[in-house]
């Protein structure tokens, strides 16, 4: 706590010396970057949550044919692996999928109910930039989305200045999300 100016001045003196520098710049860059990276939830506590604590059993959609190209399309490259692992009960699916922002996999949770998005939460961001999508701010644009005809979003997203590799990332899990959701509703009305 400080007391008076000779104490103001002496913390200032000691900012000026090489190490009181150095601790200066440490405390004005460490904490951004710990706000940007690392686990925010993990995908069962996710999972837990969105399900009211009775998850059910995970199922898996193969990527083959039509539905792996049209993956690819959506991404804008290859899925990396040959299925898709999501949960559902009745029509409500939940996803945890990836995507590379700039360089770091964003992982994001996705629920789409009734062929809409009901939310998106960023489960883990390992970016050192772009951080923001994680707030509801920005999430909060995403319930209600719907895949169109043409498989883009109906709805514009704002962006965020800064963070648009980050932003372009949740806008691809989602339309992916959503476009999945509709290949595991036809597949069930198919096998009844």
């Amino acid at each position: 706590m400080l007391t008076g100016r000779d104490d103001l001045l002496a913390i200032c003196r000691s900012l000026v010396q090489p190490t009181g520098l150095v601790a200066l710049v440490l405390l004005l860059v460490l904490p951004f970057h710990a706000l940007a990276e690392g686990p925010y939830q993990t995908r069962e506590a996710f999972l837990e949550e969105i399900f009211s604590g009775k998850p059910p059993s995970p199922e898996v959609i193969w990527l083959r044919g039509e539905v792996k190209e049209t993956t690819a399309e959506i991404l804008g490259h290859a899925y990396p692996g040959i299925r898709v692992r999501y949960w559902g009960v009745d029509n409500r699916t939940a996803w945890v999928l990836e995507e590379i922002g700039k360089t770091q996999p964003i992982t994001v949770g996705l629920v789409v109910n009734d062929n809409g998005i009901e939310s998106i939460r960023v489960l883990a961001f390992r970016e050192s930039r772009g951080w923001e999508v994680r707030y509801a701010f920005f999430t909060d644009q995403f319930p209600g989305i719907k895949l169109t005809d043409e498989r883009k979003l109906d709805r514009h997203i704002d962006g965020i200045s800064g963070a648009t590799l980050s932003v372009r990332a949740l806008k691809k899990l989602s339309r992916l999300a959503l476009y999945l959701h509709q290949q595991t509703v036809q597949e069930n009305d198919s096998s009844q």
